[in-house]
């Protein structure tokens, strides 16, 4: 096995494996890993072309308060920075993981002015205390969307939902989720990234999901252009504790992981 000596700021020389070797080198109890370099991202890729089909749909979204760039405002602006102990580190590393929540609260359908929409899934009428439920939301208020959506959005570093489709505006008012996590699907490909994996929790007493669990996955799948075994959905309830247990409110959380495609 080949070795180089190479100096490092904090714990001075050692001795690292040539980069074509995924070995470890040892000194004082400390590792330094060997890496293969991260190829640097080109910002005029296949990427761009791949996303042409979202291209007008996404313009009406980036026309907002952020500029015409909306998300692409806040991409990093070169290929490596350098942090405060001097280390030069790439801004695309080789994986991202992003986490999203998202609550909203539960009213008549009539006060809520429209039903419970969850994973794209509309769920038959459902009653609370002899009441017919719905989500109360500025948009379609789907939670699994939403927190789907934000933690895209966080794993690529970018503004969060409520800053890029901001509830105040109409454009937005009974809006299908769907725009949003197409938009986010769009900032994560042109970032050059795709799925690794999705798990979503959702949090609620009522309504009941487990029957309408494979239509959300597939709709799930088919936004995020990936396949059914990376995708997974869990729900439970929230033993009647609290808004969540007393069907005054419903939650999800959503963990992704991305990785460079």
């Amino acid at each position: 096995m080949a070795f180089q000596s190479v100096s490092h700021p904090t714990i001075g020389t050692v001795r690292q494996a040539l980069p074509q070797k995924n070995t470890l080198a040892r000194r004082d109890n400390r590792v330094a890993v060997a890496c293969p370099p991260v190829k640097p991202l080109n910002f005029k890729s296949k990427y761009h072309i791949r996303q042409q089909v979202h291209v007008q749909a996404a313009a009406g979204l980036r026309a907002g308060d952020l500029g015409e760039n909306a998300g692409e405002s806040f991409f990093p602006t070169s290929d490596t920075e350098v942090a405060v102990n001097g280390e030069e580190i790439p801004t695309e590393p080789p994986f991202r993981i992003g986490h999203g929540w998202d609550i909203h609260r539960m009213e008549s359908k009539e006060i809520a002015g429209q039903g419970c929409v969850i994973g794209g899934v509309l769920i038959p009428d459902f009653e609370h205390n002899g009441v017919i439920m719905g989500t109360v939301a500025h948009s379609d208020g789907d939670v699994l969307y939403h927190s789907t959506t934000d933690a895209i959005l966080g794993a690529l570093g970018l503004p969060d939902i409520g800053q890029l489709f901001p509830d105040n505006d109409p454009r937005w008012d009974g809006a299908n989720s769907e725009q949003f996590m197409d938009e986010a699907v769009r900032l994560m490909e042109l970032r050059g990234y795709r799925i690794m994996n999705v798990d979503v929790t959702l949090i609620l007493q009522k309504p009941r999901v487990a029957a309408h669990k494979a239509a959300m996955k597939e709709n799930v799948v088919r936004i995020l252009h990936t396949i059914p075994a990376r995708v997974n959905i869990k729900a439970r309830t929230h033993e009647k504790v609290d808004s969540i247990g007393e069907s005054r409110s419903l939650s999800c959380h959503c963990m992704v992981m991305m990785e460079r495609s």
